[in-house]
């Protein structure tokens, strides 16, 4: 005979599977990614929908990227003068230089595998993946297409006369007209435009100062994360926990765990304080918090409200469970689920013709009254003090509670921008720290010969190569041949600081190319190639197959520059199994 505890614990465990596994089926048929955009720098602009070439395309809307913008397939993110950089829910990170245009071509899911394909269009970006076991990365720009070989850090520049691809961890294959090469750790490989035979593999070229911005910002998310997953426990990755550890703190609130609460607020402050709101097509109302913490405590998680400790803070998604004991919510061998993401962690509510939201308790659920409705309703109000967003309803009157706000509720308040610039560019040969010369009159960035690198003209930095560039312009004469005796003569000069360095310690050299100076060549791209066992195209599902992992812990930094030199010819290292820890760093 069966005893009654047995029964009760098999039935437990069919309960908890359809709990765990019902929202992981609803992601995957759902194909939504969740993507954001976790730091903006200067002027960053997104296209939402484009034809063609986005820098060519004059019907493409453009708009001013906001930070903890949620990116979809088929966005483009392009940079002026300034930076960016992108979170992938996996871990997996993607850095944008200035003057650098990149196309989110496929960003596809499928029984929990991932398909990313990135197109640079132009500039130059560094990435770092760590794919779990049936995910597939690469970035296609110029000449060829780089695919990431499990754990890797790996930068691509794309220029008008060639494209280079430098791997600073792991290993990278790079795709070239049928043709496949296998890149170590401090190995670069170089094309130029319309030469096939004229690939070179080489070692790295020296740090410039976006090569340290990547660094220190890898260290950084590292360092922030690992913090926070102290107080979480979770076995799986969520995007935006390292800004916790860096604009708050945590503190014990008795029964409810640990809670989280933003540097410098009051008893009077409420989550709904300062944001905006976007019109998501997979998810609906999207919230857009202007605060450099706010993509984790909107989108993961819950808010509760309790006097003693401070008022409202932030409940992240423990990983059996919201509150009490945690070896209680689930039997030991059902895994806890994965935080599930949510547009806005808040429940819309109306009365009569006022619609309100009302943080999102831990323990609310669908479509029932939200159980911190006695704290307050806030209006869903566009960048409002925190007393001017609370909402006070008719007396004696129910505030209903409703599915998702309707589209008519809100107003989106993205603002209109002009589309980037076409910026051409080509390779100094010579110096191998030199990477490029921008040949745009208006272009930011220049070259310091005195320092031998590349500079913001717009910063204190950058005056000395302003001066000494427009030094070159006076001595080159008229403006008609600015731009390519410009380039002739920053050539020289790292021609000569290089002449005495033995060959085989510099980095390949690449013939110039200068564009014509009355007209600006198109951009070279090359259509992504499909990923392995992919069919479909960058609006359709992947259809891969392979498990997904996890870890608690990340792994240090994403890998500095060789200081070794590699050997001239392809490597022979095949291509590695992905890493199954999902992790980043």
């Amino acid at each position: 005979m069966i005893s009654r505890k047995l029964i009760r614990s098999i039935v437990l465990l069919l309960f908890s599977a359809v709990l765990i596994a019902a929202p992981l089926a609803s992601a995957d048929s759902s194909h939504a990614r969740i993507i954001r955009l976790s730091l903006v720098e200067g002027d960053v602009r997104f296209a939402a929908e484009t034809h063609g070439d986005p820098l060519t395309d004059s019907n493409t809307t453009w708009s001013t990227a906001e930070l903890n913008l949620p990116i979809r397939q088929g966005y483009v993110l392009s940079t002026d003068n300034g930076r960016a950089e992108v979170e992938f829910e996996n871990g997996a990170m993607a850095f944008l230089k200035e003057n650098t245009v990149v196309e989110f071509y496929d960003l596809s899911l499928h029984d929990g595998d991932r398909t990313t394909r990135i197109v640079l269009r132009q500039g130059s970006a560094s990435f770092y993946v760590n794919p779990s076991g049936g995910d597939y990365f690469s970035v296609t720009g110029g000449d060829f297409t780089v695919e990431a070989d499990g754990r890797s850090t790996f930068r691509l520049d794309n220029f008008d006369d060639g494209s280079t691809v430098e791997t600073l961890k792991g290993h990278v294959s790079v795709l070239h007209k049928g043709d496949t090469k296998h890149l170590e750790k401090g190995q670069s490989l170089s094309v130029k435009a319309g030469d096939d035979t004229s690939m070179t593999i080489g070692r790295l070229s020296n740090e410039d100062d976006f090569d340290h911005w990547v660094s220190g910002r890898i260290d950084r998310v590292t360092a922030g994360t690992n913090a926070t997953l102290q107080y979480t426990s979770s076995p799986y990755y969520a995007s935006g926990f390292a800004d916790l550890s860096t604009y708050g703190a945590w503190s014990s609130c008795g029964g409810y765990g640990f809670g989280w609460r933003p540097f410098g607020v009051g008893y009077g402050w409420s989550p709904f304080g300062v944001g905006q709101w976007i019109w998501d097509p997979s998810f609906g109302w999207t919230y857009l918090s202007s605060q450099p913490w706010g993509w984790a405590p909107y989108h993961y998680g819950g808010w509760l409200f309790d006097s003693s400790c401070g008022g409202w803070f932030y409940s992240p998604p423990y990983p059996y469970g919201f509150l009490g004991d945690p070896r209680k919510r689930f039997p030991p061998v059902v895994h806890a689920p994965r935080p599930i993401y949510h547009a806005v962690t808040g429940v819309f509510v109306r009365q009569g013709g006022k619609v309100g939201i009302v943080p999102m308790h831990p323990l609310d659920q669908k479509g029932k009254t939200p159980l911190n409705l006695e704290h307050g309703v806030f209006a869903p109000s566009v960048r409002k003090a925190a007393g001017e967003s609370f909402l006070t309803g008719e007396p004696g009157a129910k505030w209903q509670t409703l599915k998702s706000a309707p589209r008519e509720a809100l107003g989106s308040s993205l603002v209109p921008t002009t589309p980037p610039n076409r910026v051409s560019r080509t390779v100094l040969g010579g110096n191998s720290g030199a990477r490029v010369v921008s040949l745009s009159k208006d272009s930011s960035i220049a070259y310091d010969p005195q320092e031998h690198r590349f500079v913001n003209t717009n910063s204190p930095l950058g005056e000395s190569a302003a001066a000494n560039a427009k030094q070159i312009r006076a001595a080159n004469g008229s403006a008609a041949g600015a731009g390519s005796e410009r380039v002739a003569s920053l050539t020289g000069k790292a021609a000569a600081s290089n002449a005495g360095t033995p060959s085989s310690a510099r980095a390949p050299e690449r013939p110039q190319t200068t564009p014509s100076a009355n007209r600006t060549p198109p951009s070279r791209i090359i259509p992504p190639p499909p990923a392995p066992r992919y069919s479909g195209g960058g609006a359709s599902s992947g259809g891969r197959s392979g498990g997904s992992g996890g870890g608690s812990t990340y792994s240090g930094g994403g890998g500095g520059r060789s200081s070794s030199s590699a050997s001239s010819g392809s490597s022979a290292h095949p291509a590695s199994a992905p890493s199954s820890s999902g992790r980043p760093h």
